[in-house]
């Protein structure tokens, strides 16, 4: 099994009895062919919004059900219509005299489910008019176009009006305006995996698809990515063919893509020359999703003002992600007066040599601290070295090379935001530290040392517990004592090499992983360091 479920059979069932868990909602008791959730009240003097299908889509569409949405969802198993019973008990049991309002995703089983439970209502007394949706408009020529994320549009403003107290003929023509309004068009890099069923692995690497529907039905077409701002040009360009005026975008995560990714996305869209008359967002958000398709959907509509106060009013749904208006960033400038800590350029030809060779050597080590660090962490530490050692050796003209005190202080500035992780923060200390210590009067090696204590009192690291401490600390010791650059590059590798024997670390990231991966790996940190002092040791 390769989802957090206990069985196919009761999937739907069981969510749904988790949403109840958390949520001020009814579901009608009818359990496993009728699931119906609504709202525990109801008001017979307003029109109920009614809507529903195949689950998958969560939080569509048990998720906006609350005041200023809808009335009650209509829930079927995944990706399959609820029955003509269960959208009948829904409709009788939420609609009062105020009438009811039946949403509809333009798919066949819906229409006809949806349909003829409107007709047995009708037939005892009950109005109900049903709006169908057909928002997707990556096949131009199907005569049936599928309803997708523009649904939401209908939910919310009819949902708005419904509240207000409107009647049911005005719900039910701006329903209608809306659901035609409403543009919507998808992309995935990959194809969502159906409970019970094999995956249809149909994207290729370093392919995306266009049009996919949101049941996982193949899109119009397949394009090489490589960039999403390449991706959102295309989108907005299919979407605002044949439109004029001012938009709303609704962004929609298909399910998978990361917070992170919908954001990069967002950017993308609003940055795109495509983009110029969306003037709201509504997300990015999980609103009408496809089970766990990475991907998104875009979804356009007039940006009316009568559209957009519904869009903005608040409602009793934590799924409805809030309407918020585009504007440009807003980018101030840190005032480098503030600093503390300006210095001068100087020159001094032995330190130039040397801080050279040293960012060479941490350049040339990436691969072989990567690898180390694959083993027992992330793999990143050899690029984070390497990377930091770049941009040091791009500045190497603009450092106070002729004056200690300054250069440490200069170097832990530098390291503070060119190196990232907690190792260019704790090598920071370091030399900030130093550069205290070397004003103070301290030699170049004993600020180090003074540095080096610093950091470990607020790293919390100590020797022999697996980190750079275990071949910087008996280096500098050694240096202190002897004056030998070469004894102290022969502590500082037997200190790197006693790491590999330390089946413990009690600190950094090592310490979440188990003994058995860390025997004779030696620690990436401790190795960089004993790395340095042998080459320094070598000239």
């Amino acid at each position: 099994m390769t989802h957090f479920i206990n069985s196919n059979e009761s999937l739907v069932t069981d969510a749904l009895d988790g949403i109840l868990r958390t949520q001020q909602l009814c579901v009608l008791d009818g359990y496993p062919h009728i699931k119906v959730v609504h709202r525990r009240e109801l008001d017979s003097s307003k029109v109920a919004l009614i809507s529903g299908g195949g689950s998958g889509h969560e939080p569509a569409h048990a998720g906006f059900v609350g005041k200023g949405l809808l009335t009650a969802a209509v829930c079927g198993e995944v990706f399959a219509s609820p029955s003509v019973e269960a959208v009948f008990a829904g409709i009788m049991a939420t609609t009062g005299d105020a009438g009811c309002l039946l949403i509809v995703k333009n798919y066949t089983g819906d229409r006809l489910n949806f349909g003829l439970a409107a007709e047995r209502a009708k037939a005892l007394g009950k109005r109900v008019e049903m709006v169908v949706v057909g928002d997707d408009i990556a096949l131009p020529d199907l005569s049936q176009p599928r309803g997708v994320a523009g649904t939401l549009y209908v939910h919310k403003i009819a949902g708005y009006l419904a509240e207000k107290g409107e009647s049911l003929d005005v719900v039910y023509k701006a329903a209608q305006e809306i659901a035609m309004a409403a543009r919507s068009f998808g992309v995935a890099l990959d194809n969502c995996t159906v409970p019970g069923n094999e995956k249809d692995d149909r994207v290729p690497s370093g392919k995306a698809e266009l049009g996919l529907g949101i049941h996982g039905e193949p899109g119009v077409a397949t394009v090489d990515f490589a960039r999403i701002d390449d991706i959102a040009d295309v989108m907005l360009t299919t979407l605002n063919e044949g439109t004029s005026g001012d938009h709303v975008m609704l962004l929609n995560n298909l399910g998978a893509t990361t917070a992170l990714e919908m954001q990069v996305v967002l950017n993308a869209l609003l940055n795109s020359k495509q983009a110029v008359n969306i003037k709201a967002v509504v997300g990015p958000a999980s609103m009408m999703t496809s089970l766990d398709m990475h991907g998104f959907s875009v979804s356009l509509l007039p940006a009316q003002a009568n559209w957009l106060e519904a869009l903005n009013a608040p409602v009793e749904s934590s799924a409805w992600p809030g309407c918020s208006a585009v504007h440009s960033i807003d980018r101030r400038k840190f005032d480098s007066s503030v600093q503390a800590n300006a210095y001068t350029a100087s020159h001094n030809e032995h330190r130039h040599a040397l801080m050279l060779r040293s960012c060479e050597l941490f350049m040339s080590m990436q691969d072989d601290l990567n690898a180390l660090d694959a083993k027992t962490g992330d793999g990143d530490t050899g690029s984070t070295v390497a990377g930091a050692a770049r941009n040091l050796k791009s500045i190497l003209d603009e450092l106070p090379l002729a004056n200690t005190h300054h250069l440490y202080r200069a170097l832990g500035d530098h390291l503070s935001v060119s190196m990232g992780g907690s190792s260019g923060v704790l090598l920071a200390i370091l030399f900030s530290a130093a550069s205290d210590a070397s004003g103070s009067g301290a030699s170049d090696v004993q600020a180090l040392r003074d540095g080096v204590a610093r950091m470990m009192s607020y790293g919390g690291a100590e020797l022999g517990d697996r980190t750079m401490v275990d071949a910087l600390v008996p280096a500098l010791d050694t240096l202190l004592a002897s004056g030998s650059v070469k004894e102290a590059a022969n502590a500082a590798r037997e200190g790197a090499n006693s790491t590999s024997r330390m089946t413990q670390a009690r600190s950094g990231r090592s310490t979440y992983v188990p003994a058995s991966s860390l025997e004779g790996v030696t620690d990436p940190g401790a190795e960089a360091v004993a790395r340095l002092f042998e080459m320094l040791g070598s000239s």
